[in-house]
Formats: structure tokens, sequence, C-alpha cells
């Protein structure tokens, strides 16, 4: 008999839905075709050459074409952005919102949001050319309340950005920090979509549940605590 098909992603019953968490940092929710991105920080390296830092340019293509790959691959409706969509006013260089209103008009009929973070408070919100509905946390989908911040809430279960978790494996010497997904009973945090982003490394508290996002697969680290 055949050995059963590895898929890239991994899936997490949470609330009575089912998430789809995929290794390019973001996760799907296939019953509402939605797109949950945290943390992409547009504009990010063009506001450190601003500040006289030579970083590379080209980050903001790079974060469109991830973008561009996963509406290729997945049945999507809508993106939701869990905050830090632009890094700072700084950042808004002709050339990045240029780049951004072209990737808009290709994807026209996609649905965007924007759960203001952090960030978009200094950065100012996108430019209403790219038609992005922007709301304030909590933002109440279903049975999910979507948020910058992962802060626990009575009314319905978390998901959000904000930490940009990372996990460090150790094995032998070596040591490796991977961006990861950590869902706990009623709060779910995902890493950063970013191309110029950093990490904070994070331990799994008990019931919580650890997934890492290698390159092309999801790994789920044991855990004997379900959360659903």
């Amino acid at each position: 008999m055949p050995a059963p098909a590895l898929t890239p992603h991994a899936e997490l019953a949470v609330a009575g839905e089912t998430l789809q968490l995929l290794p390019q940092r973001a996760a799907l929710w296939p019953a509402r075709r939605m797109l949950l991105v945290a943390d992409i920080h547009i504009g990010k390296a063009a506001a450190f050459r601003a500040g006289g830092v030579p970083v590379p340019a080209g980050t903001t293509l790079q974060n469109l074409e991830a973008l561009d790959r996963l509406l290729r691959t997945h049945d999507i409706d809508e993106v939701m952005f869990l905050g830090d969509f632009l890094h700072a006013r700084a950042g808004r260089a002709p050339a990045t919102l240029a780049a951004l209103q072209a990737w808009r008009e290709r994807h026209a009929r996609l649905a965007l949001t924007l759960v203001r973070g952090n960030h978009d408070s200094h950065a100012g919100d996108p430019p209403a050319s790219l038609d992005i509905e922007v709301v304030d946390e909590p933002h109440r989908v279903g049975p999910f309340l979507f948020c910058h911040h992962p802060e626990e809430r009575e009314e319905a279960y978390v998901i959000a950005g904000h930490v940009h978790p990372v996990f460090r494996l150790a094995a032998g010497g070596d040591s490796l920090r991977l961006p990861c997904f950590l869902f706990g009973p009623k709060r779910g945090m995902l890493p950063s979509f970013g191309a110029f982003t950093g990490g904070h490394a994070v331990t799994p508290l008990p019931g919580e549940r650890l997934f890492l996002a290698a390159e092309d697969r999801v790994f789920a680290l044991p855990s004997p605590t379900p959360i659903d």
C-alpha cells in the first residue's frame, strides 16, 4: 500500500472551525476563503534607508510576490491583515506606494481588511485608492476575534500577530530559529509574514501548541493537550 501523501500545511481545529497553517507564515480559513496575514510591515526597509541605514531594497516586492504565490495556490476571496501593514510614515516612499497600487489593481476583486496595529497608528492608514477596509481590534468574524495584540478575551477566540514568534531548535551543538504559530485554548498567534522583520523567541505554556514554519512544510511539536 503506498504511503499517504504529505501535505505542506498543518490543519488545526479551533473554535469549531478548521484552519490551515501554511509554511509561507500565513493561515488559511478555508470555509471563508480567507487568508490571515500578520505583520507584513510594508515599507520597513524604505524607512530604514530614510533614516540613513543602508539596507537592501526590494522587500516590498518580495512581500507582494509572496502574497501572489498564495493567491495562485489557494482559493481566496479575502485577506485579513492582523496589524502592522505599513511600518512607518518614513516608509511611504513613492516606489513603495506605487508597487502596492499596482498589486491592488491586479487583485481588484479581492476583499482586503486591516486590523490596525501599533505601527499602523504611527504610519497612518493605507491610501484610500488601495480599497482596504480598516478596522480597530477586536474585529469579530464568526467565532473569531481578529486582533493585532494577542490578548485573551472572554467573548471569542483571539487570532493575532504582533509578537513575531520564533522557536529555537537545538541538537548536537547546532541551533536553528524558525518562525512559528502558537495556539492555546483562548488565543492563537501567527508569525510575521514580512520579509524584513525579526522574531521573538517563545516557549509554549501548558495547553498551548506550537507549529514550526520551515521552508516548505509546517511541523507540529508534540502536545498532549487538545485545543478544541
